[in-house]
């Protein structure tokens, strides 16, 4: 797939850096993870091929080449997403968001009713005011402390990140190996993601322990949770919370998966998308 780059000038001034694959198939909003750039997944380029999926994505602000957005909450990408959308002609399409790209996924869902034909999330997180979860447990200390940081607010985040180092422990013996082979994808996108600074992991962190600005319960149109297992970046736990609440929720779990490896499975949620799409 060949991948177009543009920039999208917002009428508030900002401007979005967008990824397009072309097409006139089914197209698919890609949400990043943390950090990352927005390119999308080019490992899930050969399925996407076959099933006609058309990739779009884009650097969330402050990553990249978008401009950042102070103070900008979960929900903020919803409205980012219908500007693009709008834009590219685009009337209705589907969202899959991986990591910290799920809940931005999900505000899609729950806020552009009309335009979300399907959501898949894979690895993601639920709410933080999710009422019964322990939104900390089962998560590697350092990811822990580091999302704790942000709890006490910008100053605190900014001061934690500047002496925050990689903490292998974070990923899985199955994450690892994702890593090093078909996932080593991920090298073409974290990289850049902090080249300008860690504004954008920062904006970020802090979107996802304060109000997000809607209710995934809202979400109308089929919604897949994937998740592994041993996942230690975000549990498990938090796509469970997420399917006994979300009507149209299916809820499939990898008893061996981590946080990268659950990626595996991304053959498996296109041609799901497809299915709902179709």
């Amino acid at each position: 797939m060949r991948v177009t780059e543009s920039d999208l000038r917002l009428t508030d001034g900002r401007t979005l850096h967008v990824y397009d694959t072309g097409g006139d198939g089914l197209a698919v909003f890609w949400h990043h993870g943390t950090p990352n750039t927005g390119a999308p997944p080019a490992p899930l380029f050969a399925a996407a091929g076959k099933l006609s999926v058309r990739w779009v994505s884009y650097d969330r602000p402050g990553y990249g080449g978008s401009s950042p957005l102070p103070g900008r909450d979960v929900a903020s990408a919803a409205a980012d997403v219908r500007a693009i959308a709008d834009a590219l002609g685009i009337d209705r399409f589907a969202a899959l968001g991986h990591s910290g790209g799920g809940p931005h996924a999900l505000a899609c869902g729950a806020l552009l009713p009309d335009r979300v034909l399907g959501v898949v999330t894979a690895a993601g997180l639920a709410p933080y005011d999710a009422e019964g979860l322990d939104w900390f447990a089962g998560m590697v200390p350092s990811s822990a402390a580091s999302l704790r940081a942000a709890e006490e607010g910008r100053a605190a985040k900014e001061a934690y990140e500047a002496g925050a180092g990689y903490d292998p422990e974070m990923f899985t013996d199955a994450d690892h190996e994702a890593l090093a082979g078909t996932w080593s994808w991920f090298d073409e996108v974290v990289g850049p993601a902090l080249e300008a600074g860690p504004d954008g992991l920062i904006t970020d962190d802090l979107a996802y322990v304060t109000p997000w600005g809607f209710d995934p319960v809202r979400i109308t149109a089929p919604l897949l949770l994937l998740h592994g297992g041993q996942d230690r970046i975000a549990p498990a736990a938090h796509s469970r919370w997420l399917a006994d609440r979300c009507p149209t929720a299916e809820l499939r779990v990898r008893p061996a998966d981590g946080h990268i490896s659950v990626l595996d499975a991304g053959v498996e949620a296109l041609e799901w998308l497809a299915a709902r799409a179709g």
